[in-house]
């Protein structure tokens, strides 16, 4: 009888543990959470898994600071690569020379329309070692525009609109100033004189009525289209020295101009070549 007695008991249990059962179940099922606990929750997991923003993700961290953020208009209009800046037919138009990168060794900024040049323009780029300006209109250079770039080696200055020449740097193996307006009066005499490392001189189609004062050290010299009327002994070599010779100086151009070099044989006796001119 006992026996009985306890499973009877046990079948009247078993339902009402289902109930209890499926009360608890229910809490897992979607929507069976009160909607005040449900916001806490989701509340509670989107805060869980917010990532911490890292530094790179900060939105200023885009925005160059210090000397970056100086150079990025003149990096916007032109190229820059690392330490050469490409500014050449730049749009809208160039009229002044662009602000460079620090520590910009090379400059092409050609066919722009560059007027001036001014002292500041390369005041605190002090690292060139190449300008090209070509084909711009370059009328006036202030005196000492390239005097703090003694690193300077190769300046290009043709194509422009220049009646005289600055001061130029004494490092300088290449300097073009081909078709300009220069005359004589333009060009110091000394201009070139303290160049000893200058090798190649370019100052074709211009104005010059005179050969102007030649480094010993140019081996390719071109004054071709000018209007050059004479020469002299001391033009090349040096009347006060017969035994005085010039193998450097390999290329000489005088093509184009009034004088007739073969009225001045004595002028080219230190030469291991002759100019190309005319000779009658």
């Amino acid at each position: 009888m006992k026996t009985l007695f306890f499973a009877f008991m046990l079948l009247l249990s078993l339902p009402a543990a289902s109930a209890r059962r499926l009360r608890r179940d229910s809490q897992l099922i979607r929507g069976s959470v009160p909607r005040r606990r449900l916001t806490g929750l989701v509340s509670y997991n989107f805060k869980s898994r917010r990532r911490t923003p890292r530094s790179d993700d900060d939105p200023t961290a885009m925005t160059p600071i210090g000397g970056n953020a100086d150079g990025l208009p003149t990096c916007l209009l032109c190229v820059c690569l690392t330490g050469s800046v490409y500014c050449e037919e730049v749009s809208p138009d160039m009229t002044s020379v662009p602000a460079l990168p620090k520590e910009s060794a090379y400059l092409y900024a050609r066919f722009n329309k560059i007027k001036k040049i001014n002292k500041r323009d390369f005041a605190d780029t002090v690292t060139l070692k190449r300008i090209d300006l070509t084909g711009n209109l370059i009328a006036e250079i202030e005196e000492d525009a390239f005097s703090k770039l003694t690193l300077l080696e190769e300046l290009s200055l043709a194509e422009n609109r220049l009646t005289k020449l600055p001061v130029l740097p004494t490092k300088l193996s290449s300097f073009n100033a081909n078709r300009n307006l220069l005359k004589t009066k333009g060009v110091k005499a000394n201009v070139f004189k303290k160049l000893t490392k200058l090798v190649n001189l370019y100052l074709a189609d211009n104005m010059l009525e005179a050969v102007p004062t030649i480094p010993e050290s140019v081996r390719i010299l071109h004054l071709q289209n000018n209007n050059i009327t004479d020469v002299t002994i001391d033009t090349f070599c040096k009347a006060s020295d017969n035994y005085y010779l010039r193998p450097s100086l390999s290329e000489v151009r005088l093509d184009g101009n009034p004088v007739v070099l073969s009225k001045y044989p004595d002028s080219f006796t230190c030469m291991k070549v002759l100019p190309v001119g005319r000779y009658r």
